[in-house]
C-alpha cells in the first residue's frame, strides 16, 4: 500500500489502514453529531488570519473539519493513511489537497514543509499511534507551524498504548493520556496550551462504547 511504511509487528500500520479502508462513511454514521471538534474547528479556523494554510493531520472523510476551515477561507491540507478516507474526503471537500502518508512519519518536501503552514488540526488522530511516537510527531507539527501558528488537538481520554478494541466490525489498535499527561506531552513539544475543554460522548453505534474526549487549543511556542 502506497504511503504505508514497513512495520515489522504482528499487527502494524498496513492494518491500521486497512481497517479505515473498510469502515469507509460508517465512521462519519457512528458519530453524527460533532459539536465538539466543530467547536474546536471553529477556534482555529476563526483565529487564523483569512486564507490560512491549514494541515488537517489525519484527515479522514473531510468532514467536519476539512470542511469547516474551506468554508472559512482556508487552504487546506489534508493528510490520511487510509486510501479510502482520502477518496471520500477528496469527494466530500474537492477543494482540498490531499496526501497518503502516516502521521508519524511525515515525508519531507512539498507539500509539507517547515513553517509552511499557519495552523494545524489533529482531531482523534494521535490516538492512533503508540505512545512513543507521538511527542515525535507533535515535534514535527511544531516543525511545520509558522512562528505563533496554532494546534488544535482532541483525544480520549484513557490511560492506554497501542491496545487492540473492536470499531464498526473491525479491529484497531489505540492510544491514551489522562489529561492532565495529555497537558504535558503537548507543552514538553513546543507548544502553549491555550484552552483546554473535555466532553462526555456517546456515539451513535452501539458497538463504540460512550468516551471522555479532550481537546487543547495550542501555540507554538
Amino acid at each position: 500500500m502506497d504511503g504505508v511504511p514497513p512495520d515489522d509487528r504482528p499487527w502494524g500500520r498496513a492494518e491500521q489502514a486497512g481497517a479505515f479502508d473498510a469502515i469507509g462513511d460508517r465512521y462519519d454514521q457512528a458519530f453524527p453529531t460533532k459539536q465538539s471538534q466543530l467547536t474546536a474547528g471553529a477556534w482555529l479556523a476563526g483565529t487564523l488570519p483569512p486564507g490560512s494554510r491549514v494541515l488537517d493531520l489525519g484527515c479522514g472523510t473531510g468532514v467536519p473539519t476539512a470542511r469547516q476551515l474551506v468554508d472559512a477561507g482556508h487552504r487546506v491540507t489534508g493528510v490520511d493513511l487510509s486510501t479510502g478516507m482520502l477518496a471520500l474526503a477528496r469527494e466530500n471537500v474537492p477543494e482540498g489537497e490531499y496526501l497518503q502518508a502516516d502521521i508519524a512519519h511525515l515525508p519531507p518536501g512539498p507539500p509539507l514543509e517547515p513553517g509552511g503552514f499557519d495552523g494545524v488540526a489533529a482531531f482523534f488522530s494521535l490516538l492512533m499511534l503508540r505512545r512513543s511516537e507521538i511527542p515525535e510527531t507533535l515535534r514535527a507539527v511544531h516543525e511545520l507551524l509558522a512562528p505563533e501558528g496554532l494546534l488544535a488537538l482532541s483525544m480520549v481520554e484513557a490511560d492506554v498504548d497501542d491496545v487492540p478494541i473492536p470499531f464498526l466490525g473491525h479491529t484497531v489498535r489505540v492510544s491514551g493520556y489522562l489529561q492532565d499527561d495529555l497537558r504535558k506531552v503537548v507543552t514538553d513539544a513546543g507548544f502553549e496550551v491555550i484552552k483546554e475543554d473535555a466532553y462526555a460522548y456517546a456515539p451513535a453505534s452501539t458497538d463504540v462504547p460512550p468516551e471522555r474526549q479532550i481537546y487543547l487549543c495550542c501555540r507554538r511556542a
